[in-house]
Order: structure tokens, then C-alpha cells, then sequence
């Protein structure tokens, strides 16, 4: 048996699985609100060590006469025997151990493996599992945003994935296998390519004393993107303004601006698609990732409508000389959003069976 995560600044999801070789899903899958936590051994507490169910009571044993002898307890569940465990966190893992970027957590895999007894907790940047999942997908579990022509023989894939921040990863070709690098690119300097994209890192200057690519491509970097247009270019309609405040901000501007409710929503999902087309593209240049670009994370599935407008490949191409090279790249949505689960999964039951051989 092995234990999987996917940790992240808003959800993490954590399964069991019975995985010896190929994909299976999970026996159990649970997810939990992070913040509500204050460290993933709490949170590992709570799910491989559920409560003792309530021994049933029938209306005869409710009107037993209190002074009986109570019945013995039911016997605790013997405790799962896990062999391997692996967890994706947002944040950069250094020698097995990581301070989280945006999660007040330290975790430590060795730390893991004393308190849980299992024999090995591996830790993997989220992006790094995700890659590791990306490599088991079907057809069905990603959406074409340019099929491009890719070469005969096996060339360097990149991920990137926009959520609650922006993660970044490289799976290099070792001539027998994909290798999935740990990235913190999205942490690397935003550069605009226009005279609006100047005028909104000017804006986000004014917030923050180092603007990342996080700091745009993100659920909170749609909100900056909102911020920018709102101040500068487009009245704000006051029943958009008022969801806004109630509700999750980028989810609202998604839905306005997808739903053609609202010009300064519609321009904010315009500028957002632009600038994760150049970033992608970015990314594919620096990999030469021939084979492919995969859009991860949770923003990619519900923008859906909006990434096949033509926008994020346009900036994607715009890449002068080489916009022909960037044409022929494939690029693909990722729906599952489970990948990284399955990434970290398939790793788990990889050092499972190591230890097992």
C-alpha cells in the first residue's frame, strides 16, 4: 500500500492506492482545505488514522436500564501497513525537506517517515509530480490547443500550470525515459511585450518590490490583472464590483469575462491569455520541448473557452524568427486534476517496488 499527495495553498488531496505497476485509482481519496492546518502531519494524522465508528445502538439497548455493565468496546482497526509515500508540495524541496511558498508549513520527509513508520517519504516540487502524472494520461484526459508537428523521435516536454501560483517543470528525453526537473520558474522576473503589459508591471510595482511571472499568471494574478484594467482603462460595473467582494474574486472575474457579462472582465481574461501564451512559450524555448507544452493547474480546465480563442497562441507563436518552430509544438490542456496525485503516486509505488527488489 502507498500513500500519495498533492499538496497546495488552497486544497490538498491525499489517496491511498494498491499501485504495483500500471495506473489504478485510488481505494481512498479525501480532500481538505490547507490552510486549516497547521502542518501535513496533522493532516496525514486525521486521514490514515480515521475515527472508530460508534457501535451501533437499537431502540431496545437505548431503554436498558443504565446500572448494566456497559458492552466492551469494538477493537481499533489495525493500522495500515504503508510502504512508500510521496507528496508533491507547492514550494521548492531541497534535500528531501521544504518550507512551502504559500502554506506556513516546514516539511520534512525523513521527519514523515519516523512519525508514520513507513519505509520511504519521498518529496517532489508539485510540478515535478505533476509531470510525473502527465506522462500516464489518456487521449481523453487533455484538450488539443494546437496540434503542431511534432518531431519522429523523442524530444523534451515542458509543463506549466497556473493555480493558486505558477509552477514550472521540464521533462527531459535520457534517451529511455522522460526525467520530470524541478522548477521554481514562475518565481522569474515578469517581462512585458507591449506598452500595456509595461503599464501593468508599473501598476504591480506599486504592490510589490519583485513582480513575478506568480504574480500574473495566477488566481491572484487575474484579481492584479482586474486591478490594473479597472484603474486605468474601464469603468467598474457595481453588481461586478459587489461579487467581487462576496465572493472568490477570480472566480467571478472568469465567469463575467467568459460570459461576455462585462467589457473590463472580457479585456482583464484577454491580457491574462496573452501573457500565459508568451510565458508558455517562454518555456518551450528554453526546453526546446519539441514534443510538447502542457497547460496544468486549476485555471487552464475552467478557461477552457477562452485559451482556444486564438489569443494565448498567437502570443505563443510570437516568438519573431522562430514562430514557425513554435507552431509546430503541440500544446495541450491538462482536465485531469488529479495529474499530480497520480505523478506523486506513481513515484510512491517506483519506491516501493525498489525496496521491494
Amino acid at each position: 500500500m502507498i500513500v500519495a499527495g498533492d499538496i497546495g495553498g488552497t486544497k490538498t488531496h491525499l489517496a491511498l492506492f494498491d499501485w504495483k505497476k500500471d495506473r489504478v485509482d485510488p481505494i481512498r481519496l479525501e480532500s481538505f482545505h490547507s490552510a486549516d492546518y497547521t502542518c501535513l502531519q496533522d493532516m496525514l494524522e486525521e486521514f490514515l488514522v480515521p475515527p472508530k465508528p460508534p457501535t451501533p445502538i437499537d431502540e431496545y439497548d437505548a431503554e436498558k436500564n443504565t446500572s448494566e455493565e456497559p458492552e466492551e468496546e469494538r477493537p481499533a482497526e489495525e493500522p495500515l501497513k504503508i510502504d512508500a509515500a510521496c507528496f508533491g508540495i507547492a514550494g521548492p524541496v531541497i534535500q528531501n525537506h521544504c518550507q512551502t511558498t504559500n502554506l506556513p508549513w516546514v516539511v520534512d520527509g525523513a521527519a514523515l517517515a519516523k512519525h508514520f513508520d513507513i519505509p520511504n517519504v519521498r518529496l517532489l516540487n508539485d510540478l515535478e509530480a505533476m509531470a510525473h502524472g502527465i506522462l500516464l494520461l489518456r487521449p481523453d484526459e487533455v484538450e488539443v490547443l494546437n496540434a503542431g508537428t511534432p518531431p519522429p523521435h523523442n524530444q523534451a516536454l515542458a509543463l506549466i500550470a497556473a493555480g493558486t501560483g505558477l509552477g514550472e517543470s521540464i521533462l527531459c528525453w535520457n534517451g529511455s525515459r522522460y526525467q520530470p526537473m524541478p522548477s521554481e520558474g514562475g518565481h522569474a522576473d515578469f517581462a512585458p511585450n507591449n506598452d500595456n503589459e509595461i503599464e501593468l508591471l508599473r501598476h504591480l510595482r506599486g504592490h510589490y518590490l519583485h513582480v513575478s511571472y506568480e504574480r500574473v499568471l495566477s488566481g491572484p494574478g487575474l484579481h492584479a490583472i482586474y486591478d490594473y484594467v479597472r484603474d486605468s482603462k474601464k469603468n467598474e460595473p457595481t453588481w461586478l464590483s459587489e461579487q467581487i467582494k462576496a465572493g472568490d474574486p477570480a472566480a467571478v472575474i472568469a465567469e463575467a469575462g467568459l460570459k461576455g457579462t462585462a467589457d473590463i472582465a472580457k479585456l482583464t481574461l484577454d491580457l491574462f491569455a496573452s501573457i500565459y501564451g508568451a510565458e508558455a512559450g517562454n518555456l518551450a524555448l528554453k526546453a526546446m520541448s519539441l514534443n510538447g507544452v502542457y497547460l496544468g493547474g486549476g485555471m487552464a480546465p475552467k478557461l477552457l473557452a477562452k485559451l482556444k480563442d486564438g489569443t494565448f497562441m498567437k502570443s505563443f507563436t510570437n516568438k519573431g524568427r522562430y514562430k514557425r518552430l513554435m507552431s509546430s509544438i503541440p500544446v495541450k490542456v491538462v482536465m485531469n486534476q488529479q495529474t499530480a496525485l497520480l505523478g506523486a503516486a506513481s513515484f510512491a509505488a517506483h519506491l516501493a517496488r525498489q525496496a521491494s527488489s
